[in-house]
């Protein structure tokens, strides 16, 4: 891929282009299926930024930055199959698939061997990180809402809903789990208040 013009005026008219070329409203369901998986692509990147100043021990903080950059790559791919209708997909377009699935399984599994278990709901926070894995989480149960929207329009990758509702999971246990890493603090939801 190459890009040689950021701007093309398309937008102006709230209009935007799918990977086949197609003309599609700004606010399609189509759009707000790749957008938001953007969005939470962005977060990521937050996460990855707030993990290198953190005071996580080296081992912890290489390990988690090495599985947030694949989801990153991940959602890349999920991004690029839900801007292109099944129709226009090309050889050989990497989609997210069942082994993606396994992975971050394997992974949760991993982080939550070292956590207790819960008696009871988290608030998001403790710390930058654990507390922009929470935001992470709920754009990803956003993405994965707007996704269903779009499957109910337009044939899509069943895999992408499966993958997304896998990955809100893991954003969960891996807030949980830095947390742990991170010797902060984890604010349980108090039913009295």
């Amino acid at each position: 891929m190459r890009i040689t013009k950021v701007y093309t005026r398309t937008g102006d008219k709230g209009l935007t282009r799918l990977v086949g070329g197609q003309k599609v409203s700004k606010d399609d369901a189509r759009i707000e299926a790749y957008g938001t998986t953007d969005e939470l692509n962005s977060i990521l990147g937050i996460v990855r930024t707030e993990l290198a100043r953190s005071t996580a021990d080296d081992t912890a903080r290489t390990w988690l930055d090495a599985r947030i950059a694949e989801i990153q790559h991940d959602l890349f791919n999920a991004g690029s199959d839900l801007a292109t209708r099944a129709a226009d997909r090309w050889e050989g377009q990497r989609l997210v698939h069942a082994g993606d699935v396994k992975r971050l399984e394997d992974e949760i599994d991993h982080m939550n061997g070292i956590l207790e278990p819960l008696k009871e709901f988290i608030l998001p926070g403790g710390g930058p990180v654990g507390a922009y894995l929470h935001q992470a989480r709920t754009v990803c149960r956003r993405a994965e809402r707007r996704v269903i929207t779009l499957g109910g329009l337009e044939e899509i990758n069943a895999e992408a809903v499966i993958y997304l509702n896998r990955l809100s999971d893991w954003l969960f246990v891996a807030g949980r789990w830095v947390g742990k890493a991170m010797g902060e603090p984890e604010f349980l939801w108090d039913r009295t208040r």
